[in-house]
């Protein structure tokens, strides 16, 4: 097999495609041949040593594929060869093969193209998490969705939709505001057009007809969050899911009294760890929706997996509008 390595975490530019020897399963795991692996934010983190999980050295980073299987370990008797799953590991997806517990390994149905199904565990179960079970956001209501045309982004637009929510979607350029539109979002409104605090806050007002978003998802921080959490309704929730942008931003908790307000953690992996059966269940609901066309990932392209090192000088950029796939 061949293999993206990570022998040495000090960024992307240290990464070598080496021919390395396929392992066999062990208990409880499955070798994948991997046909298509998304690339995620963590996976750029995790190169460059700044992710919470540091794994030995060396590693193949890749958190997120779907594939066939090729092999499996002692005691996996819920997976056979030749069957189609897709997984949600945290590393070895940027390669030809991999070894995966099977615990972690996602059924799919028959026409579920491997390209969709490694782009969508990661984005849509923290969607799903943070809008359904956390905010239990209900028909109606409105959703302020920060960084929007990004992968969780485009996520959390089709599930608040197929919830039956109203969706205002922040993005930075007019293309992705219209990608936006195209997958359900009621209005947009443009970052770029809206820089100031005072403006971006007078935008969303302005979109909720003073009312004030009754959630608000975001994936970004930085220097929209205090003017976004200070647009929020009463009784609103205020997801925080993720930090694309760099900074922590710090808010006033005043803000949360003054508007009855939560701020609301958005923790899928743990989640998923510590309550496995309700993750289980939203899994299969989310498989579901996509079987009934609710849902589908938007891919941003696809480029071969020799190409990796080009796509993540693609998603530095932040050109990339919903998810970037490498295929074998």
């Amino acid at each position: 097999m061949h293999a993206w390595l990570c022998e040495n975490p000090v960024g992307v530019d240290a990464l070598t495609w080496k021919e390395i020897p396929t392992p066999s399963p062990k208990a409880g795991e499955v070798l994948i041949e991997i046909k298509a692996a998304s690339l995620n934010f963590p996976d750029l983190l995790i190169v460059q040593n700044k992710y919470q999980m540091k794994p030995a050295l060396p590693f193949v980073p890749g958190s997120e594929y779907a594939g066939v299987i090729q092999a499996v370990g002692e005691g996996v008797s819920h997976f056979k060869v030749g069957q189609s799953v897709a997984c949600l590991s945290g590393t070895g997806g940027f390669g030809t093969h991999t070894l995966a517990p099977a615990a972690l390994c996602m059924p799919l149905p028959s026409g579920f193209p491997a390209v969709d199904a490694a782009a969508f565990i990661m984005i849509y179960a923290t969607s799903h998490h943070a809008l359904i079970d956390r905010a239990q956001l209900k028909a109606g209501e409105t959703v302020l969705v920060l960084g929007a045309a990004g992968g969780v982004g485009t996520s959390a637009i089709q599930i608040a939709k197929a919830v039956g929510a109203r969706v205002i979607a922040a993005a930075s350029t007019d293309e992705k505001c219209d990608l936006c539109k195209s997958i359900g979002a009621d209005e947009t409104i443009n970052y770029s057009q809206h820089a100031l605090p005072n403006a971006f806050r007078d935008a969303v007002k302005a979109a909720t007809g003073g009312k004030g978003p009754d959630v608000i998802y975001d994936p970004v921080g930085g220097d929209f969050a205090e003017p976004a959490f200070r647009s929020i309704a009463w009784r609103g929730r205020y997801l925080v899911v993720g930090f694309a942008s760099g900074p922590i931003p710090s808010l006033p908790l005043n803000l949360a009294l003054l508007k009855g307000a939560s701020l609301v953690g958005v923790f899928w992996g743990d989640f998923a760890k510590r309550e496995p059966k309700a993750n289980a269940a939203m899994m299969g609901e989310l498989a579901q929706w996509y079987g009934q066309g609710k849902i589908k990932p938007v891919i941003d392209r696809t480029m071969p997996m020799s190409e990796l090192k080009a796509a993540y000088e693609r998603m530095g950029s932040r050109a990339v509008m919903g998810k970037l796939v490498m295929v074998n």
